[in-house]
């Protein structure tokens, strides 16, 4: 197997809700094939192009916007800077004209009704959420390329074969969360220096920690945003937003204008634990009501668990001393490299492992990062990321209607919460007596993945999604 050396900005990227595999994956997948047609000189000899939406993509794509992204990476159209604003009237203007621009260069025929083709029948081997772009030329010949969205914005193209020289390599090359204690004995350096270092290959530390820090301002205004936002969020559920309420009532009138004067103004309510365990859930539900909606929010290192880290690491800045550029960067470090370890043993796809493998890695992530801030050792934060993990799994994906709203955003908040525990409970624990260590549990959670029923993959065929009663056109 070769090595995949993973940067810390490919666990941590910037996209639009509401799914890092159904939406964001998608998306970057149809950018791809626009560039692969202009890379070849044919782009303006397209006549028309069809998509075909395969496993878990079709069965809940319309409710993961699948059909929404694929549609604005044809246009090629950025998911980091676009406006979410646009989104709606620019799909809209698709269907009403029945045209598309490819690149934004090209225009050709094309009626989403007929040409995004939900195949939920049909499957292909290599992962549940496939989907193949075909372009007819003027001439009558074809392009057709299919790609699978494996989780976490990743995106592979199939019959793209990777060499070693195509790999980065490393000063620390880590696969395991073995491979991290060992680096971080042989050169005494803490887990965030290593993980430093392994950036270094990618770009200089001012360009890391400038990014890492752009990171944190697109989660922490999604969570202001969020917690600001009332009313109802889309998709036929009719489920109301309860970050703004809960914002509301834990400021009891408290006048903020912006984040920062909201940060002091949550900061002078006191810290018993019933109000900080309100704020937990306040922040990860802010941030998933707006992936609902279509939002700007960070991949961390999905976007249906997108909550649980910025939850975390604003508890950490708000309620923990941590309000600290340096502690941030360091957070993130360490966070990424959790969450690319467990991509390397197992997966970060709920199609391929269920909710674990979204909410019971992210917890796990963060757990890890806020063990390390709080000064935890290097087998502290190891110890962290797998009582958080060990807590989530045979968890199932299970969305009701096939959006991501019940139960994705409420397990934010439950992520966000076991995160905390896990990392107390390693900072007051010897991790020298557990029993359990980090890459058992990552390779238990790959185990459970396989053995786990599809009806619990990301297909809305189990679990909630059919014990819940609800009259939708499609789910």
């Amino acid at each position: 197997m070769i090595y995949e050396a993973i940067s810390v900005f490919d666990i941590f990227k910037i996209g639009v809700g509401p799914s890092s595999s159904h939406t964001l994956g998608p998306w970057r997948a149809a950018r791809r094939f626009v560039q692969t047609l202009q890379q070849n000189n044919i782009l303006n000899d397209v006549s028309s192009v069809r998509i075909l939406l395969y496993g878990s993509l079709a069965k809940t794509g319309k409710g993961h916007g699948t059909d929404v992204a694929v549609q604005l990476g044809l246009c090629g159209d950025d998911p980091v800077t676009f406006a979410v604003d646009q989104i709606q009237p620019k799909i809209n203007d698709i269907a009403s004209m029945k045209r598309i621009v490819l690149g934004g260069l090209h225009e050709v025929k094309f009626d989403p009704a007929d040409d995004i083709d939900f195949l939920i029948t049909e499957t292909l081997p290599h992962h549940p959420n496939a989907l193949t772009f075909l372009a007819e030329m003027k001439n009558g010949s074809s392009l057709a390329e299919t790609f699978y969205s494996v989780g976490g914005g990743f995106v592979i193209k199939e019959g793209e074969e990777r060499t070693a020289k195509d790999v980065k390599q490393l000063p620390f090359p880590i696969n395991t969360a073995d491979d991290i204690l060992h680096w971080c004995i042989k050169t005494g350096l803490h887990i965030h220096e290593v993980v430093m270092e392994n950036e270094h290959v990618w770009r200089d530390e001012k360009e890391t920690k400038e990014g890492l820090l752009n990171i944190w301002r697109v989660m922490k205004e999604c969570i202001y945003r969020g917690s600001n936002t009332a009313g109802t969020l889309p998709g036929g559920l009719n489920v109301k937003r309860r970050a703004a309420e809960l914002n509301k009532k834990l400021l009891d009138g408290k006048i903020y204008n912006d984040y920062d004067s909201w940060l002091a103004a949550m900061r002078s309510g006191g810290h018993s634990f019933k109000y900080i365990l309100d704020w937990v859930s306040c922040f990860a539900l802010a941030v998933n009501e707006e992936n609902a909606s279509f939002g700007r929010v960070v991949t961390a290192p999905t976007n249906g668990a997108a909550g649980v880290i910025p939850a975390v690491l604003q508890y950490y800045i708000a309620f923990a001393d941590g309000n600290d550029p340096e502690k941030i960067i360091q957070f993130l470090l360490t966070a990424a490299e959790i969450g690319s370890i467990f991509k390397k043993g197992a997966t970060l796809s709920a199609a391929m492992g269920g909710c674990q493998a979204e909410i019971g890695v992210s917890s796990a992530m963060a757990a890890a990062g806020l063990t390390e801030c709080m000064g935890g050792t290097q087998k502290q934060v190891m110890m962290a990321a797998e009582i958080a993990m060990e807590h989530h799994l045979g968890l199932t994906c299970d969305p009701i209607g096939g959006l991501v709203q019940v139960p994705c955003i409420e397990r934010n908040t439950m992520g966000a919460i076991k995160a905390i525990t896990a990392s107390q409970l390693a900072l007051q624990s010897t991790p020298d007596f557990a029993k359990v260590s980090l890459d058992a549990v990552i390779k238990t959670m790959w185990d459970t993945a396989i053995d786990m029923s599809h009806k619990y993959k990301e297909t809305a065929d189990g679990g909630l999604a059919v014990n819940v009663p609800l009259s939708l056109p499609e789910c």
